[in-house]
């Protein structure tokens, strides 16, 4: 079979680091056929290093092209759903980088138009991919022995990471018009969560629940299944630092985040019950290939003995474009799709009322 025909939406960070070169390495799958930026100097960039793709004047060209088959929606949060909804109409199959949308009302949207879309509609959560988490899912104890959940992204943005290991190339040539324009949309779609009044803390909280934290609160969910709401949450630092506890009944899980300019990478999600602990690690993932880990702990008669699995250097993105791309073939439902980006966007708004409730720390 040819390769599926990818058209680029966006040409940040990500695109530079991950997707462009994973579709390249991906060759038997996929060809980058189109580009699109607001930045011409990373529309340049990018058909000079992945010849021959063709340059789009608008999104929307590169959408409806009859010689695009796929298209990767990676730009700004706040454009995800107007791209989506014209991929879906033009009967594209699509990427989608997480936050599906910035709400709830955004993905209901959407939701409406499934039913006249054959096509797959795939959601970039990437750590929902990673080795050690695929493995974990058969190392977990049963649910109802489950005592307690602790997940924590202890970080530094990806720039931290990637002007050490990477030449991604940050435009300065966007009109600024334009930038303004997408500042105060983004802006407005934040507030009809965080409310038209909000504190700027409490817009950091949420853009950093959309941003950071939705990796794990999917993972948490596809890990151990949905909570059944949130107990508590609080955000510090200006609101870049988070801690929430989720409800499951008889047990709590405990998420806190905390993003600093220590340029680390301490990520983790640990599930344990009276006689076994699973603990997922992560590492950075703007530099490919770094290896996720895994590590299941049994009380045993000596003692406690741990099992480690890896350094498991399976790429996170790889295996999620693999996966994406045999959903294409067979026709399948991804896990992560919008109806499951949904179920993220409900929860954050819900921490975002707890967050009002609890006041500033």
């Amino acid at each position: 079979m040819n390769p599926l025909r990818v058209g680029l939406v966006g040409l940040g960070e990500v695109a530079q680091s991950i997707h462009l070169p994973v579709l390249a390495d991906q060759r038997d799958r996929w060809s980058i056929a189109g580009v699109y930026d607001v930045s011409p100097s990373l529309v340049s960039l990018a058909t000079s290093q992945y010849a021959p793709a063709k340059a789009y004047q608008t999104a929307e060209a590169l959408i409806e092209s009859p010689d695009i088959d796929v298209a990767f929606v990676l730009s700004s949060d706040d454009t995800h759903s107007r791209f989506v909804r014209a991929a879906m109409r033009a009967g594209k199959h699509i990427l989608l980088e997480k936050p599906a949308c910035l709400t709830v009302r955004e993905i209901d949207e959407l939701l409406a138009l499934m039913p006249a879309y054959n096509k797959t509609l795939f959601v970039g959560y990437m750590r929902r991919y990673a080795p050690a988490y695929l493995a974990a899912r058969d190392e977990l104890p049963a649910h109802a022995d489950i005592t307690h959940v602790r997940i924590f992204d202890l970080i530094s943005e990806g720039r931290h990471f990637l002007k050490k290991s990477q030449n991604v190339l940050y435009p300065g040539d966007i009109d600024p018009a334009l930038l303004a324009r997408g500042a105060r949309e983004r802006d407005a779609l934040i507030r009809e969560v965080v409310g038209a009044d909000a504190p700027a803390d409490l817009v950091r909280a949420y853009r950093g629940l959309t941003a950071l934290s939705s990796h794990h609160i999917s993972a948490m969910r596809g890990l151990i299944g949905e909570p059944k709401g949130v107990v508590s949450a609080h955000r510090t630092n200006g609101g870049a630092n988070t801690s929430i506890t989720f409800d499951y009944g008889h047990f709590a899980c405990l998420y806190d985040a905390v993003v600093d300019d220590l340029g680390l990478f301490d990520a983790m999600i640990e599930v344990r019950s009276n006689t076994r602990r699973v603990r997922i690690i992560y590492d950075t993932p703007y530099i490919r290939s770094l290896p996720t880990r895994l590590e299941v702990t049994e009380a045993g008669p000596l003692g406690p003995v741990t099992k480690s699995f890896g350094p498991l250097y399976g790429d996170a993105f790889s295996n999620e474009l693999e996966t994406f791309h045999r959903h294409i073939q067979e026709g399948t439902r991804p896990l992560t799709d919008l109806a499951d980006s949904r179920r993220d966007l409900a929860l954050m708004a819900g921490i975002i009322e707890k967050m009002k409730q609890s006041g500033r720390r």
